[in-house]
């Protein structure tokens, strides 16, 4: 089916539009689109050229939402997940003429103007630069550069942020002693680079479920942030370290000259091994840009305030010091392919429960939806004799000391908290195990949704105890996934 046939589908649908046949139409786009670029590698713009228009031509930003979300959830993070080259490119392209078209609206004229400053006039000399800067080798930084500035993006993602951005924050702080280091991104990254990281972090709103335009204009705050923390260093004086970070695009949008920036293809590059962590390609790009340094495993900051807290629960409910304190997080953010369905997570926690000696905390999530399964959880629980307690983090003080399970309501910084005074920490691939792992804690990851080694072996934790993972293929099973043995198996794993 060749774009015209699904402009003809839109043509007609577009005069009365209902949200079900919005979505069945981007979605069809979307995932033809993916279909023609995996099975000939053809990229076909007419696809990506409608889908941007339906993502910008309603009044109502919901209707615009839809189709947003087909490019983003359908296209984009297909293309990103691979770490395959021929994936990377075909987002380069993606991303180059979803700007093309953005620049040409009215919201976009200041996008338009921005790009002409940096003489990105056209679709194809955007797409040079990134296909340059992603083919060609590390460059090592000149030692005619002595920063007393180093800018490092965020990657917007609380577990990515600490895999990768902690790690160079680290190696940047070993290599330039003098410099002040400058993190950019959401509010959520005050909460792993605290006060204690000696990290300056900068607020940069970045909506991960916004608009087509919305997510996209959001590089012009960027640009105007670090105009403002450069102003006034000549080019020997400052640095721009780009993790391959949502917030240029994955380094497609410029901010600054080639000698003042660094790109990290995370994505893959030629001579990286394939079997690497994503912390431990951070540490060899690392090592090309800065010249070779003392390997850095990821860390978080815990705020002591949330420490202290933690701390006591753990002294008043094991003064004798004979307990097993483990942290629980079923959280996806957002990707419920990373769950496994049915009874796995209660199952999973009555059977943790049977040891006399084990404590539980439970971080009861973000959104209605992980709320419900928490509960859940926390009433089966109760409904077999265990006592269990509801309570907010702030209310630390108040817990009864003789709880088995406690189900806490927590930001990022306190599950810190609770982790770091783990003894073990049990959670799906997302934030958490990183943060765990950051912290020396034992950690064993239930990898779901993804059939897919090498985004595994990425995005596995890494820290200086031990890590382990369990993996579960909800993708190609040929039979229903047997909890009680997928318990079991977590079970021997962390027995063995």
């Amino acid at each position: 089916m060749r774009p015209s046939y699904y402009w003809a589908k839109w043509d007609q649908l577009k005069v009365q539009p209902d949200v079900g046949s919005l979505e069945s139409l981007a979605h069809r786009i979307a995932s033809t689109f993916v279909d023609r670029c995996f099975y000939s590698d053809e990229y076909n713009p007419g696809y990506i050229r409608l889908l941007c228009h339906m993502a910008t031509f309603f009044k109502d930003s919901d209707l615009n939402q839809i189709a947003s979300n087909a490019i983003f959830g359908l296209v984009i993070e297909r293309l990103c997940d691979d770490f395959e080259e021929l994936q990377t490119e075909t987002y380069n392209r993606l991303i180059c003429q979803i700007v093309d078209f953005l620049r040409t609206l009215p919201e976009g004229m200041e996008l338009d103007q921005e790009l002409d400053s940096f003489n990105l006039s056209t679709e194809d000399q955007l797409y040079q630069r990134i296909e340059s800067i992603r083919l060609s080798p590390d460059e090592r930084i000149p030692a005619s550069i002595n920063p007393r500035k180093v800018i490092v993006l965020s990657r917007v993602t609380v577990g990515a942020d600490v895999a990768i951005t902690s790690v160079i924050c680290q190696r940047v702080a070993e290599r330039f002693p003098n410099a002040s280091i400058h993190v950019m991104g959401s509010g959520k990254v005050r909460q792993i680079f605290t006060s204690k990281s000696g990290v300056k972090v900068h607020e940069l709103h970045y909506e991960r479920r916004g608009g087509l335009v919305q997510r996209f204009l959001v590089w012009i705050n960027l640009l105007q942030q670090v105009r403002q923390e450069i102003d006034g260093l000549d080019e020997n004086q400052f640095l721009l370290l780009d993790p391959d970070s949502r917030l240029t695009q994955l380094g497609v949008l410029p901010l600054v000259s080639a000698f003042n920036y660094r790109f990290f293809n995370s994505r893959g590059k030629a001579g990286y091994p394939v079997k690497a962590s994503i912390s431990e390609l951070t540490n060899l790009w690392l090592d090309n840009i800065l010249g070779h340094g003392d390997y850095c495993f990821p860390r978080v900051w815990p705020e002591t305030p949330s420490m202290n807290l933690a701390l006591g629960l753990r002294t008043r409910t094991d003064p004798h010091q004979s307990c097993h304190f483990i942290t629980l997080n079923f959280g996806v953010g957002g990707n419920s392919r990373k769950r496994v369905e049915d009874n796995f997570e209660t199952g999973l926690v009555l059977k943790l429960l049977q040891d006399q000696t084990t404590r539980v905390f439970l971080d009861l999530g973000f959104g209605s939806d992980e709320h419900r399964r928490s509960q859940q959880i926390i009433d089966a629980a109760r409904s077999e004799g265990f006592s269990v307690q509801e309570i907010a983090f702030k209310e630390l003080e108040s817990a009864n000391a003789d709880t088995r399970l406690f189900g806490v309501h927590c930001s990022v910084a306190e599950i810190s908290a609770l982790i770091a005074i783990s003894d073990e920490f049990i959670g799906y691939d997302s934030a958490c195990q990183h943060i765990a792992a950051a912290q020396g804690i034992r950690t064993y990851t239930v990898f779901a949704g993804t059939n897919n080694a090498r985004f595994i072996r990425r995005w596995r934790a890494c820290g200086p105890g031990l890590s382990e993972i369990l993996y579960v293929d909800t993708v190609s099973r040929d039979r229903p996934i047997d909890q009680v043995e997928l318990v079991e198996r977590l079970m021997d794993l962390r027995n063995s």
